[in-house]
């Protein structure tokens, strides 16, 4: 069984996937920070802009998170203008993925209460002064399991990047069942498979669980010095 495992995992074979999850976490690094910055953004128009930009902020945020992320992907992968694959996917899942965290965004806001923005006003604060020092932070405070949530999503949405071949995790997994035989130089079989993505699997579970760990060991660590 070692022999079969070794032979199964070459170094070839890992460095091969290991690539793959490589893109998988650029693309959803890149998404992920661009998503929160402009979500943020996004979702205080919404909340506290004139009118006419909170019904362009809505319209941007109801487009994208009532069409699928997929169709993004290969809308983005044919016409974007940028020089490679993954960036084109990274595209996609920003235009996406920004509007779901506007909402979430937003959604924080409101759980503020309205009397702390008048308290910030007699203490001197301007509207600017009030969200960055007052606001937000406990706005993100409240939304990061929401938050955090739609990030694993993003994390496993990076497998439609297959759909348009990229080279990512899922897509290079698939394709070594094309190529098992010039790599091994015998077929694959059923148990191949399984380990395979068996493999690909785990990869995207320890990222993701190693996530909800932090977040709510950080949770815990909030609690606790809100209570001392």
């Amino acid at each position: 069984m070692i022999e079969y495992l070794t032979s199964l995992f070459s170094s070839t074979i890992l460095m091969y996937l290991l690539k793959g999850f490589g893109i998988t976490l650029k693309v959803a690094i890149i998404a992920i920070l661009l998503s929160i910055a402009i979500g943020a953004v996004l979702g205080l128009i919404r909340s506290y802009a004139p009118k006419p930009l909170r019904l362009l902020s809505g319209f941007y945020i109801e487009w994208f998170r009532n069409t699928p992320n997929l169709l993004w992907v290969m809308v983005c992968f044919i016409a974007a203008p940028l020089p490679s694959d993954w960036s084109r996917c990274a595209m996609a899942y920003v235009l996406f993925t920004s509007a779901m965290m506007a909402e979430i965004v937003r959604g924080g806001l409101n759980s503020i209460p309205k009397g702390q923005f008048e308290a910030a006003h007699s203490q001197g604060f301007t509207m600017v002064g009030t969200l960055w020092y007052i606001i937000l932070p406990q706005c993100f405070r409240h939304i990061v399991p929401t938050m955090l949530s739609q990030i694993i999503t993003v994390i496993k949405d990076t497998s439609f990047m297959a759909q348009v071949a990229v080279a990512e995790l899922l897509f290079r997994t698939k394709n070594l069942m094309s190529i098992f035989y010039n790599v091994m130089g015998r077929q694959i079989t059923a148990m191949d498979v399984f380990l395979l993505f068996g493999f690909a699997m785990l990869l995207y579970f320890v990222v993701n669980f190693t996530l909800s760990c932090l977040v709510r060991y950080l949770q815990k660590k909030d609690s606790v010095s809100s209570h001392l």
